[in-house]
């Protein structure tokens, strides 16, 4: 890279607005969507779509809501002009959508394109012509007259062409091709030319398309540009100001979205943002971002899995697993603060209330995705994610204290082995942390306990009722423990909850002589049950943590 990189390349001169309204605005309402992925979208492939792949995806959009779908560029392709017949010829456009195709300002390409379009009930014929500075001297040496002459042309033949098939309603499009590159007013002279040669009306409108080709400067410029020419066109009243945002910066979708603000009416793109280059804006990025919002995008995203394995088939490209919304993992945290801020979200979200569940901006199940994969844990993931993962694997949450006592287990074999544990390996490392403990406690009948096989006294729990009294009663029990185990046992802490499958979960933390408190968990059918599991757990877990430190000791001496 250059030092100096003035020296090769300029700051894009932005044009002068004053008293812009943009940014004051909100959007209230979705635009009018039109996907090109049949088109822009496959010129952008390794491998074009074949008609086959073009019907499943042609199908796709139809049934996600798109009304509006550019179908391909039939003088250009024998495939495309093809697929456009097959569309007609087997009627299989619903009565609600209209297809579009793009075509260059040349007679036989317009010629050629009416042959495809022959009998569709209605169409949008889509013209375009480059006209910034670049184009017109490197590309075709030719004046503003001689390129402005050019698309008045294209649209006097497109006229001409349709109106030898007046049974079909006719739509014309005319997009100025490197319209965020073009000055401004000559832009305009050349759309204002166009629409007075087609001659739109309030009742039978013509769309003008204003891409960025090339995406040459910040989002607010391109807003500025397309208020610009919303002030100053020509035929305002009768034309659908359409917007095509290429990703070359990498921030079309914001591009889009300030471009509704400054009076656009329509957005041409892609799923997923395919396209040339960075490829066009993102449509389901886009439509999400205003479904987040309180906007119904009129686009149906329920099942964006499914939508994203048919793109990924047949544009033989995947999608990113960061991709906004629709990405395998961004509704996933590893980390452990954000899982903890997840699960207490989920914690506290009333079916009828608001969305607020922190760092999840939409709720998964709205567009298809279970809750599954929403936590996942790793290295990098603390006691909220194995504690997420365990609520809905055994149907319990641990007490705090469980839980963080839980998580370095949960460390220590995510470290050792650097990969992901599941929910289901969650669980079973609970089971082994909590109820397979052997020891020198164990427990025989309802509630006889032998220690290292002699007999305990039995707990009392005829009198217990309510918590209170159970921890009561093991407590008590706990202190009995003291001459058999030779040292100070100590029940410092115990609590119950109930579990999804109507089951007692019972947690007692437990202490020998001085070493640190050990927990035990305990599942029984009732809360006596339960708490006799979890003090034969906390107590053995205990005993064998005071083993491995006094051993440690020994090998330090």
């Amino acid at each position: 890279m250059l030092r100096h990189p003035a020296e090769k390349y300029r700051p894009f001169t932005a044009p002068q607005l004053s008293g812009r309204k943009w940014p004051s605005r909100t959007i209230q309402h979705a635009p009018v969507w039109m996907s090109t992925d049949l088109r822009d979208g496959n010129q952008s492939l390794i491998e074009p779509m074949n008609i086959a792949q073009k019907l499943e995806f042609f199908d796709m959009l139809v049934q996600i809501g798109f009304k509006e779908i550019e179908v391909g560029f039939p003088s250009a392709s024998q495939t495309d002009f093809d697929f456009v017949r097959k569309l007609i010829e087997e009627k299989r456009i619903p009565d609600d959508v209209t297809i579009e195709v793009l075509v260059q300002s040349r007679e036989a390409l317009i010629a050629r394109t009416f042959e495809a379009l022959e009998g569709v009930p209605r169409a949008i014929v889509h013209l375009y012509s480059a006209l910034c500075p670049s184009f017109r001297k490197i590309v075709f040496n030719q004046s503003k007259d001689e390129v402005k002459a050019l698309a008045v042309e294209g649209t006097r033949l497109i006229r001409h062409y349709a109106s030898a098939q007046p049974d079909t309603q006719w739509i014309y499009q005319y997009s100025p091709e490197t319209f965020s590159m073009t000055e401004l007013p000559f832009a305009r002279e050349v759309c204002d030319a166009v629409a007075q040669t087609w001659r739109p009306t309030r009742e039978h409108k013509m769309i003008v398309n204003l891409p960025a080709t090339v995406e040459a400067a910040m989002p607010n410029v391109y807003a500025d540009q397309i208020e610009w020419m919303d002030r100053n066109l020509g035929y305002r009243d009768s034309i659908v100001l359409s917007v095509h945002p290429h990703n070359d910066r990498g921030t079309a979708v914001a591009a889009a979205e300030l471009a509704l603000l400054a009076g656009a009416d329509r957005v041409e793109g892609c799923l997923f943002g395919n396209g040339e280059r960075t490829g066009n804006v993102d449509l389901v990025t886009l439509a999400l971002n205003l479904y987040t919002q309180g906007i119904d995008p009129g686009l149906d995203f329920s099942a964006i899995d499914s939508v994203r394995q048919v793109v990924e088939r047949c544009n033989q490209i995947p999608v990113h697993p960061r991709h906004p919304y629709a990405g395998d993992l961004v509704h996933t945290a590893f980390s452990g603060s954000h899982q903890d801020a997840i699960r207490k979200g989920f914690a506290q979200q009333k079916p009828d209330s608001f969305w607020e569940v922190p760092y999840l901006p939409i709720d998964p199940a709205d567009i298809g995705r279970n809750y599954d994969a929403v936590i996942r844990v790793n290295s990098q993931s603390g006691k909220g994610g194995s504690t997420y993962l365990l609520e809905r694997g055994m149907g319990f949450a641990p007490p705090r204290r469980v839980q963080i006592e839980f998580s370095h287990a949960v460390q220590a074999v995510t470290d050792a082995s650097g990969a992901e544990m599941t929910g289901e390996a969650i669980c079973a490392l609970f089971a082994r942390e909590y109820f397979a403990v052997n020891g020198p406690l164990q427990r025989f009948g309802a509630t006889l306990l032998r220690w290292d096989n002699r007999e305990l006294p039995s707990p009392d729990f005829s009198m217990a009722s309510g918590a209170s009294q159970y921890e009561a009663q093991v407590m008590a029990l706990g202190r009995t423990l003291t001459p058999f185990v030779g040292q100070a046992v100590d029940i410092s802490s115990c609590e119950m909850r109930h579990t999804a499958d109507g089951r007692v979960a019972a947690f007692v933390g437990c202490k020998v002589a001085e070493r640190a408190t050990c927990f035990g968990v305990g599942l029984g059918a009732d809360e006596a049950d339960a708490l006799i599991e979890a003090l034969v757990s906390g107590i053995n877990r205990a005993v064998r943590q005071g083993a491995w430190e006094l051993a440690e000791e020994k090998a330090a001496a």
